[in-house]
């Protein structure tokens, strides 16, 4: 079971950046965002209630709930977003995959569990790796502030979705149906991202374009109803730093798409950049025998 959950993740997730680059234009990133997760959140409670699996929560687990919204379904999305006009949603995708580390970092804030020895190696090689991957872009533009600015989204994007990762195991550690809490958090992620769109004056309507609605769909009930969904059962079942081994993977699946359709193009410091991020997220799992193991007897 496990192992279906990971390929279902690494395909669907690997393919959604691309999604969101077709979603780049004329409609503002919170209303993007409120339509993606309004759709995603309609489509999970509709479900849940027809099959009489929404569960009741506490005033205080809705509460969690909204803030796990504004980590996951709201906030970090405005920092890929934006991020994704100033650099390409392939290299987006390989700052994502550090998701690892900051898991490992927020479980020793959030539960004193202490990050192994390797974390320190592991985090090392991840920064010189962003480093890499950037450099020569960064030369080129002369440290265009723009720039710069899109890594820092997109790794505080990252960050946030690890915070919610945090949530996801909380509501779990509490026996809480991981649907359930999903239902609402993008609910109240829809929401907050609404409210925001007012405040800021911009125009609901969507773009009426096939690549647009047809972005927004893919991202709606497969980036987000069903690989959210696969996701934080990972969570559950194997702990949130396992479940983060995925991120390994789907930045390969982004990248092909990447230069496929954004016209990413392959140069040494990129590649070098990769394997030295992709390598500090191997190192977290630098036991994988117990790792494998460990998913056999969740499975």
């Amino acid at each position: 079971m496990n192992a279906f959950l990971y390929c279902l993740v690494v395909v669907i997730w690997g393919t959604t950046w691309i999604a969101i680059f077709l979603q780049q234009g004329p409609v503002p990133a919170p209303v993007s965002i409120f339509w993606r997760f309004a759709l995603a959140s309609i489509t999970l409670m509709t479900v849940l209630i027809a099959l009489r699996r929404l569960r009741a929560l506490s005033l205080q687990d809705h509460l969690f709930c909204m803030l796990q919204g504004c980590c996951v379904f709201g906030f970090n999305f405005i920092c890929f977003y934006t991020a994704a006009a100033w650099i390409n949603t392939g290299l987006e995708s390989v700052i994502f995959s550090m998701a690892v580390l900051f898991n490992a970092i927020n479980s020793f804030l959030f539960f004193g569990q202490k990050p192994p020895s390797r974390f320190y190696p592991a985090a090392a090689l991840g920064i010189c790796g962003i480093v890499t991957l950037f450099w020569d872009d960064l030369l080129a533009s002369g440290f265009n502030s723009t720039q710069l600015l899109g890594i820092g989204l997109s790794l505080l994007g990252t960050f946030g979705f690890s915070l919610g990762n945090m949530l996801s195991l909380r509501h779990q550690r509490k026996g809480l149906e991981t649907m359930t809490t999903n239902a609402w958090a993008m609910l109240y992620g829809t929401l907050v991202m609404g409210a925001i769109a007012l405040v800021r004056g911009d125009n609901f309507t969507p773009e009426w374009s096939i690549s647009y609605l047809g972005a927004l769909i893919y991202l709606a009930i497969f980036g987000s109803v069903i690989a959210f969904g696969a996701y934080f059962t990972l969570v559950g079942r194997i702990g949130a730093s396992n479940a983060a081994y995925s991120t390994l993977l789907f930045p390969l699946v982004a990248l092909s798409f990447s230069t496929l359709y954004e016209g990413y193009s392959w140069h040494l410091n990129g590649i070098v950049g990769l394997l030295l991020i992709l390598s500090g997220n191997l190192v977290m799992f630098a036991n994988p025998g117990k790792f494998l193991l460990r998913s056999r007897l969740a499975s």
